[in-house]
C-alpha cells in the first residue's frame, strides 16, 4: 500500500481536491510548520458526498452481516499493522506525545473490531401477538446516510467510534473532521478503502469552512442522522439546524468534569488517576478533570504530592524520548489556558507547580497546579482543555457532591475511595452519564460512552453505540388461521 499521508478529499471512493482547487494548511503544532496542505471543501463537495452516500446505502444495507463484518475486520487489522505510521502522523499534526498516539491508534481500531462483531447481534424481536391468527414481529434496521462531524483531540478514535457501529448497522456516513487535524482523517479513509468498505460507503469532506459543509449536511433531508463531537454550544446549534429534516441526533458534548479525594483514599493510587485523567493529552480531552476536590483533612498532602508528581512530567514535541506534556493544539487553546490561570492567580489561587508558557515557546505551557481553588475563579466554570489541575477544598461528603454537580454539564466524574459503601453511594449520587472509581481513564470500546444534563444524546461504544444506528420498524403478519 502506498502513503498514509493523503492530501485530498474522499468522496464517492475517489480522491478529489476543491473544486475551485482551494487548499488550507495543516500545521504541527510542536512547531508551528505546515506540514501539509489538504483540499477545502466546500457546500458543492458535501453534497456530492450526501449523493454518492444515498447510491452505495442501496447496495451496503443489503449486505449480509457477516461482509459486513468481515470489512470491519479487515479495517481493524491494517491500522494495527500500520500503527507506528499512523501514530506518527498524528502527533505531527496534533502533537500529543508519542506513545499516547500509539495507544488512540489501538483505541480508534478497537472500536472496528467491536462492531465487526456487534454487527450480526442487530437482534429483532418476535413478540406474543395480541390475536391468535396474527404474528408480531420487531425488526431491526439501518438509519440510513449519517453525517458525522468530528473533533480534533482524538482525531482517529472518534472517527472509528462513529463509523464503525454506522457501518455495522448498514449505514452509509459522511465525515468531516477537524480542520486541525484532517490528516488522521483521510489516512483512516485510506485503509478503509484497502480493507473493501465500498466506494461512497464512507467519504471524507475535509475544509476549514466548516459552516458550508456542516449546512449542506444539515439541509439535507437524505441524511437522516448527525453524530457530533464538540462544545456544548456547537451541539445545541446543530440541535436547531436538525429540526427542519428532524434529524436523529447523537450529540456527546462540552464536559466539566469532577474528580473527588475522600481522606479515606490511597493516596498514592488518587495522584496516579489524577495525573492520567487530569494531563493526559496536554488536558485536552472532553473527560479530563476539571475541577479536583480535595477533603481537607488529606488536602496539603494530596496537594504537594500531585504538585510533586507534576513537576516531574517532560514537556517536549511528542517526537521527543519520555515526552509527557505536548504542545496545545492552537493560538486560542493556548490563550485560554493562560486566561484561566491568570484569573486564578488574580482571585488568590497558590501557583504550586507550573503556571507560566513554557521556556521552550510556541504552544507549549507547563503543566500546572493551582492550590486553593474557589468557586468564584473562570476554570470553576468553563474547560480549561489544558493542563491545569485547580484544587478545591471540601468539608464533607454532601459538600464534595454539591459541588462535583453544581454544573450544566455531566459527561464524566471520579472520586477515590476505599470505603465500599460510599463508593456505590457517591457513585448514585453523582449526575454524569460515566464515574470512574479508584481510575483515572475510563474510556474503552466495550462501555457505553456519553453523558447527562448539556453533556449530550445518546451513547457510543458498547451494545448501546449499534442502537444508535439502527431504526425499529414493527411488522404485523395478519390472517394466518388456518
Amino acid at each position: 500500500m502506498d502513503t498514509l499521508w493523503q492530501h485530498e478529499a474522499f468522496i464517492g471512493g475517489a480522491w478529489r481536491g476543491a473544486g475551485d482547487l482551494r487548499r488550507f494548511p495543516v500545521l504541527d503544532p510542536a512547531t508551528g510548520e505546515t506540514i501539509a496542505e489538504v483540499a477545502d471543501c466546500g457546500e458543492a463537495e458535501a453534497e456530492a458526498a450526501i449523493a454518492e452516500a444515498a447510491i452505495a446505502y442501496e447496495s451496503w444495507r443489503g449486505t449480509t452481516a457477516l461482509e459486513r463484518s468481515r470489512v470491519l475486520r479487515r479495517w481493524h487489522d491494517l491500522m494495527m499493522e500500520r500503527q507506528e505510521e499512523l501514530a506518527r502522523l498524528l502527533t505531527s499534526e496534533q502533537g500529543k506525545p508519542l506513545a499516547e498516539a500509539r495507544g488512540e491508534v489501538a483505541y480508534a481500531a478497537s472500536f472496528l473490531s467491536w462492531f465487526a462483531e456487534e454487527a450480526r447481534r442487530a437482534y429483532g424481536q418476535v413478540v406474543p401477538a395480541h390475536r391468535a391468527d396474527a404474528e408480531v414481529v420487531v425488526l431491526k434496521e439501518p438509519v440510513g446516510v449519517v453525517a458525522a462531524v468530528t473533533p480534533w483531540n482524538f482525531p482517529l478514535a472518534m472517527i472509528t467510534r462513529k463509523v464503525g457501529p454506522a457501518l455495522a448497522a448498514g449505514c452509509t456516513i459522511v465525515v468531516k473532521p477537524a480542520e486541525d487535524t484532517p490528516l488522521s482523517a483521510l489516512a483512516l479513509a485510506r485503509l478503509g478503502e484497502a480493507a473493501g468498505v465500498p466506494a461512497g460507503v464512507v467519504s471524507i469532506v475535509t475544509t476549514r469552512d466548516a459552516p458550508s459543509v456542516v449546512g449542506a449536511l444539515m439541509r439535507s433531508p437524505t441524511v437522516r442522522k448527525l453524530s457530533f463531537t464538540g462544545s456544548t454550544a456547537t451541539g445545541k446549534l446543530l440541535m436547531r439546524q436538525s429540526a427542519e429534516t428532524v434529524k436523529r441526533l447523537s450529540l456527546e458534548l462540552g464536559g466539566n468534569a469532577p474528580l473527588i479525594v475522600f481522606a479515606d483514599a490511597d493516596l498514592d493510587v488518587a495522584v496516579r488517576g489524577t495525573l492520567a485523567s487530569k494531563f493526559r493529552n496536554t488536558g485536552q480531552t472532553c473527560v479530563c478533570a476539571n475541577r479536583i476536590l480535595v477533603e481537607d483533612a488529606i488536602y496539603d498532602r494530596y496537594a504537594e504530592a500531585l504538585a510533586e508528581a507534576v513537576r516531574r512530567l517532560k514537556v517536549a514535541p511528542g517526537t521527543v524520548e519520555g515526552a509527557a506534556q505536548g504542545p496545545l493544539i492552537n493560538r486560542a487553546g493556548f490563550a485560554k489556558v493562560e486566561r484561566h490561570v491568570a484569573d486564578a492567580r488574580a482571585k488568590g489561587g497558590r501557583i504550586l507547580a507550573g503556571g507560566q508558557p513554557d521556556a521552550q515557546g510556541g504552544l507549549f505551557f507547563q503543566p500546572t497546579v493551582i492550590a486553593d481553588a474557589t468557586p468564584e475563579m473562570a476554570l470553576a466554570d468553563e474547560e480549561t482543555f489544558g493542563p491545569v489541575a485547580a484544587l478545591f477544598r471540601f468539608q464533607t461528603e454532601d459538600e464534595a457532591i454539591r459541588l462535583a454537580n453544581a454544573t450544566e454539564t455531566g459527561l464524566s466524574a471520579y472520586f477515590f475511595t476505599r470505603d465500599l459503601a460510599r463508593a456505590w453511594r457517591v457513585a448514585r449520587r453523582l449526575e454524569a452519564g460515566m464515574v470512574g472509581i479508584n481510575e483515572g481513564v475510563i474510556s474503552t470500546e466495550v462501555a457505553p460512552f456519553g453523558g447527562v444534563k448539556q453533556s449530550g444524546l445518546g451513547r457510543e461504544g458498547a451494545a448501546q453505540g449499534l442502537e444508535e444506528y439502527l431504526e425499529t420498524k414493527y411488522v404485523l403478519f395478519g390472517g394466518l388461521a388456518a
